[in-house]
């Protein structure tokens, strides 16, 4: 068989996927990386290279371009099934999901089996944040339109998927968690946290992701460089004291400065804010980072305010539209209006995908 799996794939005593397989008498024969590498070493969007003629091979699915991401067929030829145990973490941008959607194509044009070891979503799967993206605006951080926090298991999201592209769910094989509820956060479970990419260091840091991955949209620091990714957030001069007047539930906005080291203004010192969540039954991480960067965007100068980079392959269009699912949110912000309309379109997007998802549920309560 092969594994597609990374770093944060271990068992309760956090040994590796790969040998716990093997223990239980598995020939694993190939192994397969998603973005940051089979051992989940390597920064967002840094291209990794596969090592063919190594003894047990290891393919990249995250190279230098958008051809990279999917497997070549010739790669899953003599394999009798295809074990996929990746910790998701619950958001729609991270792109593990998606690399998995992509090896569950291919593994059923070509006639192998895919087994799925399903694991806890960090956020639960109960709560629902932010619309479907808007038709032109999938892109890898979406293959398909689905909420912001979307509330599934990667199995659940892998039956979506099938239903979506049209394979029949019999080509997976899916080992169901024991004992998870759509209820049970990730400190419910008794599992060790282990980062399952670099800039993924702690549970705290993908409470606020769903929201705090925006700013990747932005030219302000999503706190990369830093020890607390995506809780950390600002820019050189920015003017934080809209952000304080702002009035979040569930967490508690710190003024900071911080200095990253590597990616937007490393070596520079940021004001901005860290993010202490309170009650996360009560925070809304999405809403809570659109309505921070619509209260300080605006005394942004605009050419300074929005990513204009390619971003996941994709250079045609705003790196935030990706983000969000559309343009709406980034033209709010740049007409100095009320992102209040944007939000209610988010909300009556994320109750119908709430409804939706059902369909693909394993679990039931």
């Amino acid at each position: 068989m092969g594994l597609l799996a990374h770093g944060a794939s271990v068992d309760r005593s956090l040994r590796p996927a790969s040998s716990v397989l093997r223990q239980a008498g598995a020939h694993v024969r190939a192994l397969f990386g998603p973005e940051h590498g089979f051992a989940s070493a390597a920064q967002d969007m840094v291209g990794v290279g596969s090592q063919p003629a190594s003894e047990t091979p290891v393919y990249s699915l995250y190279g230098d371009d958008a051809q990279d991401l999917s497997p070549k067929p010739e790669w899953l030829r003599g394999l009798d099934a295809i074990v996929i145990d990746l910790q998701d973490i619950g958001s729609r941008y991270y792109t593990y999901v998606w690399t998995a959607a992509l090896m569950v194509k291919v593994a059923a044009a070509v006639g192998t089996d895919v087994v799925i070891l399903d694991r806890p979503n960090p956020l639960g799967g109960v709560r629902v944040e932010g619309a479907p993206q808007r038709e032109g605006y999938l892109s890898f951080v979406g293959l398909h339109p689905i909420a912001v926090r979307h509330g599934l298991t990667i199995a659940e999201l892998m039956c979506w998927v099938c239903d979506r592209e049209q394979i029949d769910r019999g080509v997976l094989d899916v080992v169901e968690m024991d004992g998870w509820r759509r209820a049970l956060e990730w400190w419910d479970t008794d599992l060790p946290w282990v980062m399952p990419s670099p800039n993924m260091p702690t549970l705290d840091t993908a409470l606020v992701y769903p929201g705090g991955c925006l700013v990747e949209g932005t030219k302000l620091s999503e706190g990369r460089g830093t020890t607390r990714p995506f809780e950390l957030w600002g820019g050189p001069g920015l003017d934080v004291g809209p952000l304080l007047e702002l009035d979040l539930h569930g967490v508690s906005l710190r003024p900071v400065e911080f200095t990253p080291t590597f990616q937007k203004h490393a070596g520079r010192t940021c004001s901005g804010v860290q993010l202490h969540v309170t009650d996360p039954w009560v925070f809304r991480p999405y809403e809570a980072y659109l309505r921070m960067l619509a209260a300080v965007l605006p005394s942004v100068p605009s050419e300074e305010r929005w990513r204009t980079e390619a971003y996941e392959f994709v250079s045609d269009r705003p790196a935030i539209d990706l983000l969000t699912g559309g343009p709406e949110f980034r033209a709010s912000v740049d007409a100095g209006v009320s992102v209040d309309e944007v939000l209610a379109q988010e909300a009556r997007g994320a109750a119908k995908f709430e409804d939706e998802r059902r369909a693909a549920w394993i679990y039931e309560k």
